[in-house]
């Protein structure tokens, strides 16, 4: 198992690249501005892509990246997503406005990119992994992922999504052997009523969120999707949980900052 973190920011600044994740070597997990790092090489390697979601920060460089390979590829590239994240890529990116409709060339019957939708809860089996949606809950349809290597009892890398508090995800996710969480928090405590408006958790409501991992479960938690702008303030209140309240979770979480460049292996 293997997940290299491409882009692991809320916004773009210089070092913060927006959402995508390369498990393997031939699955993104999102095609945020990340996706830009890989070689020419390593995009022709990529024969999946699973969408958590159509916002611009998770989607930017799916069209850049297939139109940087797509005439040296023999197969169509397969990408995944919910229903509604699926027509809202073909409405508004591959429309033949904002960018060539590559699921219709160069011909419908044998295009360069083909769409496959997914649901929460049924997970897909690739050659070398499962990945399983998992509910989120956002401004649009949305889902998180978990991935596995194909043996049954490997570990789940487990990823939010964009997301607010999630009482379903967790009751998933307990049920599965986690090797490691990425979570987002993409505001800060002092920006909690802007982050309630945009569905996006902040660090009072993740700590309530870990408070529902089940007892029995000790993983790394890795933060994901902060604002350039608030990211220390982020991971010191962070750092502060069990500073202003109670301690509730009978495990002390090991929590940290995702960055670009780490790698998840087992």
């Amino acid at each position: 198992m293997r997940v290299r973190v491409l882009g692991c920011s809320g916004a773009i600044a210089y070092g913060c690249k927006t959402t995508a994740f390369l498990v393997g070597q031939d699955t993104l997990i999102d095609a945020g501005t990340g996706v830009g790092d890989l070689t020419l090489e390593e995009m022709l390697g990529i024969d999946h892509v699973f969408l958590t979601h159509a916002h611009l920060d998770h989607v930017a460089c799916l069209p850049l990246m297939v139109d940087a390979v797509v005439t040296a590829r023999q197969t169509p590239l397969r990408v995944y997503g919910l229903p509604e994240t699926l027509q809202a890529v073909h409405a508004h990116i591959f429309n033949d406005l904002i960018w060539p409709d590559f699921t219709r060339l160069p011909s419908p019957q044998a295009s360069f990119v083909t769409f496959h939708p997914i649901e929460t809860g049924r997970a897909i089996a690739l050659p070398h992994h499962i990945i399983e949606p998992l509910p989120a809950v956002h401004t649009v349809p949305a889902v998180g992922f978990a991935v596995r290597d194909l043996p049954e009892d490997s570990p789940w890398w487990v990823f939010s999504g964009d997301t607010e508090s999630n009482p379903a995800f967790w009751q998933r996710v307990n049920q599965m052997k986690v090797g490691a969480l990425v979570i987002e928090t993409a505001f800060s405590n002092r920006e909690s009523n802007l982050a309630r408006n945009a569905k996006h958790l902040s660090p009072a409501v993740l700590a309530d969120e870990l408070d529902c991992i089940a007892p029995e479960h000790c993983y790394p938690i890795y933060i994901t999707h902060t604002k350039p702008t608030e990211t220390a303030t982020i991971m010191c209140e962070i750092a502060q949980f069990d500073r202003v309240r109670p301690p509730r979770a009978e495990v002390a979480h090991d929590i940290r900052c995702l960055s670009a460049g780490h790698v998840f292996e087992w």
